[in-house]
């Protein structure tokens, strides 16, 4: 019986508790439902709010891109509001000055045609008076217009033949100036070639000696040193009553150097006789070639010219010994290497060039003693056998026009020739007499009426006359010029000629406005 009730309550406990734990899972289903319904309707309430947020957002952002964009079209407006009022502004000006303007050229056109009327009515009155006195000088005169301007053009004729028969009397005079100087050049060249007694003076050295004891001694016995030195040295000793000197003549000025160093070495030695005199002669000559050497070389080196052959260096140290008009042609050289250097510079072209060739111009001087024809030719022939380039034998052979000048570097190499030569003091003429003859050539000119100012040019060669335009005109400046030139001819003293250039220059000047 008690297992029975033991069974009964354990099969009621269990579907008490099959109950109980069925009604447990069904109340804890309904929560998870209801609580996921719960969620969910959260989860969308929240997802429109964020769905409104963001349309907010884009509202908003939309109304300030909206609200910029409109300000900017604003300030463009503005801008452009502003540019056309300016541009306004300026056509109302514009109109404005054209409506000034057309009424200032209407007054102007009505007082031309006022003046046009009285100017008309002037001319009529002028020809009537004009006519009048036509007649009353054909009265006096006692002959028609016609015959007046007959025998006025017969005038003229004459006077045009005598200043034509005067002009060629000029050029006749110049052309006889012109040989004479040719003919003097052609003789000086000569006299420099031929050492003679009227040449002393430019083809001399003197040596002075302790007495006049020392010229026998030169002499010699029977005159067997005199003969000896002037054989062995190929001078010219002259031995005359001047106190305490001798005089060695030769026209090379090389030779003669080395002749004076073998005297004055002989006479400081005191032993003079014929095997002394070319001993101390081979020293002399070994000296003089070693200066030649040095000179050229220095010459190359302060003209900055480089790669010269040895002979062309040995002829360019030559010219240390050459004077010309008083002026040392290897100076004058460098000057000329130098100057033509600058020109070229100026011009924006390669200096080396006209330096070499302006060192080189004068090289035919130091052996045109020894080879016929002008020194340009000369030094030209030694360049080229010395394979100098041909642009700078060609400025060699044109600086003294031998040949037309075809290159830049040959034009200035005969402009730097020139300068060099014409420089004051270069050749025997003083700065002072240089200033005093410039100043005259001024004085001269400006001495004229309508002058307004006066430039010497060219170291005096020729002088420009600015003068005034509404004092002389175009015939009035011929007649200056041909006043003042034949003025400079009566009264200066001047080389060569002078060119007289008067200049007229007028000037209209208007501003734009």
């Amino acid at each position: 019986m008690t297992a029975v009730v033991t069974v009964i309550l354990t099969f009621v406990g269990l579907i008490v508790g099959v109950a109980l734990g069925y009604a447990v899972n069904r109340f804890l289903l309904k929560d998870r439902a209801v609580r996921a319904s719960e969620e969910a309707e959260r989860l969308v309430r929240d997802a429109e709010k964020h769905a409104e947020a963001t349309k907010k957002e884009a509202l908003l952002e939309a109304k300030d891109q909206i609200f910029r964009m409109k300000q900017e079209e604003e300030t463009d407006a503005k801008e452009r509001r502003k540019e056309i009022s300016v541009l306004e502004n300026r056509l109302s000006e514009r109109e404005g000055s054209i409506d000034r303007r057309a009424e200032s050229l209407d007054k102007r056109e009505h007082q031309l045609s006022s003046q046009a009327g009285q100017i008309i009515k002037r001319e009529e009155e002028l020809e009537s008076m004009v006519a009048e006195e036509r007649q009353r000088l054909e009265a006096v005169a006692g002959m028609t217009a016609d015959e007046a301007r007959q025998e006025l053009t017969s005038r003229i004729q004459e006077d045009v033949k005598r200043d034509a028969a005067g002009f060629i009397r000029e050029a006749e005079a110049r052309a006889r100036e012109e040989a004479d100087k040719k003919a003097r050049n052609i003789v000086s060249i000569a006299i420099q070639r031929v050492a003679a007694d009227h040449t002393a003076e430019s083809t001399v050295s003197v040596v002075h000696i302790p007495s006049d004891d020392m010229k026998g001694r030169i002499i010699g016995r029977e005159g067997r040193n005199i003969r000896a030195f002037e054989q062995m040295t190929g001078i010219n000793l002259i031995i005359d009553d001047t106190p305490e000197a001798v005089v060695i003549s030769s026209f090379d000025p090389v030779r003669r150097e080395i002749g004076r160093i073998t005297l004055e070495t002989l006479i400081a030695d005191g032993r003079i006789h014929p095997a002394r005199i070319e001993e101390m002669f081979n020293k002399a000559e070994a000296l003089v070639s070693q200066q030649i050497h040095e000179a050229g070389e220095q010459a190359a080196f302060e003209s900055g010219v480089h790669n010269l052959h040895p002979e062309i260096i040995r002829t360019l140290g030559r010219l240390k010994f050459r004077t010309s008009y008083g002026q040392n042609v290897l100076k004058h050289s460098l000057e000329v290497s130098w100057l033509a250097g600058v020109m070229a510079s100026e011009l924006g072209i390669d200096p080396t060039l006209a330096k070499r060739a302006g060192l080189l111009h004068d090289l035919g001087k130091a052996i045109d003693h020894e080879v016929e024809g002008p020194h340009a030719v000369i030094g030209a022939d030694l360049a080229r056998r010395m394979n100098e380039t041909k642009p700078i034998v060609h400025a060699i052979e044109a600086h003294h026009a031998d040949v037309e000048p075809q290159t830049i570097e040959a034009v200035l190499v005969q402009a730097a020739d020139a300068i060099s030569a014409a420089r004051p003091g270069a050749r025997r003429e003083t700065l002072e007499s240089y200033i005093k003859r410039l100043e005259k050539l001024e004085a001269v000119a400006n001495s004229h009426r309508g002058v307004e100012r006066t430039y010497a040019m060219q170291a005096g060669r020729e002088i420009r006359v600015m003068v005034k335009p509404d004092q002389i005109n175009d015939a009035d400046a011929v007649v200056l010029a041909r006043d003042i030139a034949k003025q400079i001819e009566d009264e200066l003293e001047y080389p060569g000629q002078v060119k007289v250039m008067v200049i007229r220059e007028s000037r209209a000047v208007d501003f734009a406005k």
